[in-house]
């Protein structure tokens, strides 16, 4: 999730933690850092966009080592606050406000490495987009209901109640992918569609319209679906996979980054005289957020794969997409920007 939802969980974790045991302000402002922490792994530079993707949300991110990280980094806390006698409540809400941050990254589609260094899977449940201010609101306002009251009894309610509300919009949120998975694969199986993979997740800030993406041989089809959508098939369109370019990036390291990460979801295109990779699950046809340089090719066809990628992402004209966004989510049969 973005930033502010990862701080305004921490926050209100810890407060809902310490209570009365400190200042509601210092447990929301250490909360806001713990919550903050994971993500500082951006800052690292792996030395190639397509390795700066895969390893972000790894070892950070990893709920055995911050469970290890929580012990030193609360007794510090606590030694900073004056309040060694609180120690084990500090690690505790510390300790819930790092591992809650990756548990909410793999509610998203990117990705999350949560058990490193047993396993480099990437788990991702999809069913919220990453950044939702439904989700992200209900935390502000029960914390900053709770520092408002200075921790009394209404203002920890209060943050309690932002908890509980956004935990529901996330259940909210799988019950409603599941509605959808249904949806879709109904309507696959009446147009004869094969899949091989299928991915259902929220459109940006939302949880009413949802994209359909599935992987089907050497192509993948596109839909949208809103749960405000009149009585009718899902409308599937349906693109190529690029997979005439698999053979000479087969071995192809960086390449096999994205195949890897992506777990299936990824095309191969041509554009000018390079070959490009895409991760289809961020972006929507043809606008990707995760978009990489990773191959040469010359007008005979013949590719030279690159030791180094370049990241070269493509984004709609926000005006437009946020109209067709609105609209679409409304129930409006409107065909995607391309």
């Amino acid at each position: 999730m973005d930033s502010l939802s990862q701080i305004a969980l921490g926050a209100a974790v810890t407060v809902a933690v310490m209570r009365r045991r400190t200042a509601v302000w210092k447990a929301a402002a250490w909360g806001a850092v713990a919550g903050t922490l994971p993500d500082l792994d951006v800052l690292v530079d792996h030395g190639d966009p397509i390795l700066d993707m895969v390893l972000h949300r790894a070892e950070s991110h990893a709920l055995g080592w911050l469970t290890l990280f929580s012990l030193p980094f609360a007794a510090a806390v606590a030694r900073l606050q004056g309040d060694g006698a609180q120690w084990r409540s500090w690690w505790l809400a510390l300790w819930l406000a790092l591992v809650t941050h990756p548990l909410l990254d793999a509610m998203t589609v990117y990705g999350t490495q949560l058990l490193l260094p047993y396993t480099n899977q990437a788990y991702g449940v999809g069913s919220v987009f990453i950044i939702d201010p439904l989700y992200t609101l209900p935390l502000l306002v029960g914390t900053g209901w709770a520092l408002a009251r200075r921790g009394s009894v209404a203002g920890l309610r209060a943050n309690a109640v932002g908890m509980a509300l956004s935990t529901a919009y996330l259940g909210w949120g799988v019950a409603a992918q599941q509605h959808v998975q249904t949806v879709a694969a109904a309507a696959l199986a009446q147009q004869g569609v094969q899949a091989d993979r299928v991915m259902v997740t929220p459109t940006a800030f939302n949880t009413v319209l949802w994209r359909v993406l599935v992987v089907s041989g050497d192509h993948f089809h596109e839909g949208f679906y809103s749960l405000l959508d009149a009585p009718g098939p899902l409308r599937f369109d349906r693109f190529e996979r690029g997979t005439v370019w698999e053979k000479p990036l087969q071995n192809h390291v960086l390449t096999q980054h994205i195949r890897r990460f992506s777990d299936g979801f990824y095309k191969l295109h041509v554009q000018g005289d390079t070959v490009q990779v895409a991760d289809l699950r961020m972006g929507q046809e043809p606008f990707y957020t995760f978009n990489f340089t990773v191959a040469a090719v010359d007008a005979a066809g013949t590719v030279q794969p690159l030791n180094q990628s370049t990241a070269v992402g493509t984004r709609p004209d926000v005006g437009p997409a946020l109209r067709w966004l609105w609209l679409r989510l409304q129930g409006h049969p409107l065909p995607p920007p391309r």
